[in-house]
């Protein structure tokens, strides 16, 4: 997830407040405790919880050297990159050296042309606005997505119960819809899209805010394109959902539900490539996968030949990180 942060020099309470109100991930000040009043958030301030010029470095780029110093900074740093005519070739540049670069914008504009350059963007924008409604705005685009998801079909090659075992439900802060679901695998290599607990059954009522995940073993996809196994997944972490096109946005980790429960293993190959996935799930009536129309389809009912959605990553995996070296996931 991108960082957001705002710029509340010279002091701006109304901006402030609606940054905190809008998820903001830190503020910028000339005094921490005028923001601490107004709510608990990382403040950037001579006596605030990042100091300037210690750990965090503002630049202004004006030219190829001050480009390179900026580069240097931001190989340890995190670094603040203020251009004089808002140029996107130097964010480019900057983008390709560091991960730890916030780039400093106005508007919603500018902070879409940051978050996309070099297709990954800047690590996070600095915005500078005395409209609160400009605040709104640019933290909706941020907070609101996490990019996208490259869902592939796969075709469905085994279903097999396996006996008891424990399996995490993930109960999220938010509400979500019919076709949303997270992406869990056995293997990190490739993974099923599992649908959230939105449909109406007769056997137990609706949870939107809920997907019955898997396993505990398993590897569950996150917003920074990291994974984690579903058993460390904790209170106020994030994940990932997305819908059946694939479109992503992170979602808060209220509490997760361990259990003991009959356990069913789903083995899939995918239609283009031949990528292998599968996924142990509770073996009952309302654990669906996603079909590439964006129905839900319950593993129940799931059969060899089947289509459901899932997608394909880098295999290997070291502290959720991709790491290159020899791995074989199976």
């Amino acid at each position: 997830m991108k960082q957001f942060w705002v710029d509340a020099r010279p002091w701006n309470k109304e901006c402030v407040t609606t940054a905190i109100e809008s998820g903001a991930d830190a503020i910028v000040a000339d005094r921490a405790e005028d923001v601490k009043r107004l709510g608990r958030i990382t403040t950037v301030a001579p006596d605030g919880d990042l100091k300037p010029g210690t750990d965090v470095i503002e630049c202004s780029i004006t030219d190829k050297a001050s480009e390179n110093d900026a580069a240097m900074k931001g190989k340890n740093r995190i670094v603040i990159v203020t251009t004089s005519d808002w140029t996107v070739i130097p964010l480019e540049n900057l983008v390709a050296q560091s991960d730890r670069i916030i780039a400093t914008v106005k508007d919603v504009h500018e902070a879409e042309l940051a978050l996309h350059v070099l297709e990954k963007g800047v690590w996070g924008i600095l915005l500078k606005t005395s409209d609160p409604s400009v605040v709104k705005a640019v933290a909706a685009l941020i907070k609101n997505q996490a990019g996208t998801v490259s869902l592939v079909p796969f075709t469905v090659t085994k279903i097999q119960p396996v006996g008891m075992g424990d399996r995490v439900c993930v109960d999220t802060c938010s509400m979500l819809v019919d076709g949303d679901g997270m992406l869990m695998g056995n293997t990190s290599s490739a993974m099923l899209l599992v649908h959230a607990e939105t449909l109406e059954n007769p056997y137990v009522a609706p949870r939107p805010f809920r997907v019955n995940a898997g396993a505990v073993h398993a590897y569950i996809l996150l917003p920074d394109g990291k994974t984690a196994y579903l058993s460390d997944l904790s209170i106020g972490g994030q994940v990932l959902v997305s819908d059946s096109h694939g479109a992503a946005r992170s979602a808060i980790v209220g509490r997760t539900k361990i259990e003991r429960r009959p356990l069913l293993l789903v083995e899939a190959k995918a239609e283009a490539g031949g990528a292998k996935a599968s996924l142990i799930l509770q073996n009952a009536e309302t654990i669906r996968l996603v079909t590439p129309n964006g129905n839900a389809i319950s593993v129940v009912n799931l059969s060899a030949g089947d289509r459901i959605l899932g997608c394909t990553l880098e295999g290997g995996r070291h502290f959720g990180m991709p790491v290159k070296e020899t791995i074989c996931e199976k």
